[in-house]
């Protein structure tokens, strides 16, 4: 039985050439049928002219706006009611699709899911949750990576709930191990809100194993590590700039010193491999969690395998019915205290 996704189009850098491929690799090694959203004619010809006569579940539907990637996001979500964003978040709203994939705007994109999806009953603010890769294989999920700039220590509470749930279910690690992102690993180490959201973490029924810091984003000793989404998208961004500095400077180091031909051969499988572990493409996209359906955020740059690879977390987030479980963890939650008031999401990160 084919699980319907639907994808945003026109919302790389390179739309719709990378989506257009990555939606035809999807649909030949998963069991989805994708729902491209955008302009028709333009990809109804894109379509013909990479298919060639094949026959895959690919659906098409008419967006005749875009979001472009510097436009404001409040203002683009207002102002285009026909954005391709807007149409293909509605399809899931309408549970014609499982999930929304979007390499697009990302302002937008979580502006747009949190106006058209609305948040579960129970999460104030919906966070951006990102796997990075760790020197023990398996990948380490970081939230909130940008759809907050303040936090108040109970939506950190949260982030950790969703990030646990989201590393059983989809990273199918049985107890994962959650850190709260801090300057040392002493309780009473950090800033007013690693302080304060501490003891809330302490009581969650999870495996909290304290503070962590920067470092054990990358060693594996934590499988979720919570944080602010300012904090996070430095995070993020650092490690990025990291990776980039590390694969270059290796592949030069390669090139100026491996002369035997074997030599050459081992070491490019092995640069190859190092790459591969460092790729963005290969993880796909960020989970927005905690809003009424599946809404994977991609990198601007993504290219066809980064596009698939979109598709195939949001196919496993579906089909693991993670939104359910986080929805039925907050339910068993106690109601808030007494003029404990539900936030509105603050300003999101570019």
């Amino acid at each position: 039985m084919l699980i319907d996704i639907a994808l945003d189009a026109v919302g790389s850098d390179k739309a719709p050439e990378p989506e257009i491929r990555g939606a035809i690799l999807a649909c030949r090694a998963l069991p989805v049928r994708v729902h491209i959203v955008g302009p028709e004619p333009e990809l109804r010809d894109l379509l013909d002219e990479h298919l060639e006569n094949e026959d895959l579940p690919i659906v098409i539907h008419h967006a005749s706006e875009r979001i472009g990637m510097d436009e404001k996001a409040a203002h683009a979500v207002r102002a285009k009611k026909d954005s391709s964003m807007r149409v293909g978040l509605k399809l899931v709203r309408e549970r014609k699709c499982a999930g929304f994939v979007t390499a697009g705007n990302t302002g937008a994109a979580m502006a747009t899911a949190k106006m058209v999806l609305g948040a579960l009953p129970g999460v104030d603010r919906p966070a951006l949750a990102t796997p990075m890769p760790t020197s023990k294989g398996n990948p380490c999920v970081l939230l909130d990576v940008g759809a907050n700039v303040d936090c108040k220590a109970h939506n950190l509470e949260q982030f950790a709930v969703m990030g646990e749930m989201y590393a059983r279910s989809v990273l199918k690690i049985r107890e994962p191990r959650v850190g709260l992102l801090s300057i040392g690993e002493e309780e009473t180490k950090g800033n007013d809100l690693t302080r304060e959201a501490f003891p809330l973490l302490k009581a969650l029924p999870i495996q909290f194993i304290g503070n962590v810091e920067g470092r054990d984003i990358f060693n594996g000793h934590a499988d979720v590590i919570v944080c602010d989404g300012f904090v996070g998208n430095v995070a993020l961004k650092t490690s990025e700039g990291i990776g980039r500095f590390v694969r270059d400077a290796l592949r030069e180091s390669l090139t100026r010193t491996v002369t035997a031909q074997v030599g050459a051969l081992l070491s490019r499988r092995a640069f190859n491999d190092f790459r591969r572990r460092l790729d963005y493409t290969e993880y796909g996209g960020a989970p927005l969690l905690g809003v009424r359906g599946v809404c994977i955020i991609g990198h601007g740059s993504s290219n066809d395998n980064a596009i698939y690879n979109g598709i195939r977390v949001a196919y496993e987030f579906a089909k693991a019915g993670t939104n359910e479980r986080i929805e039925a963890e907050f339910a068993k939650r106690p109601p808030r205290k007494t003029g404990e008031t539900h936030e509105q999401p603050d300003a999101t990160i570019q």
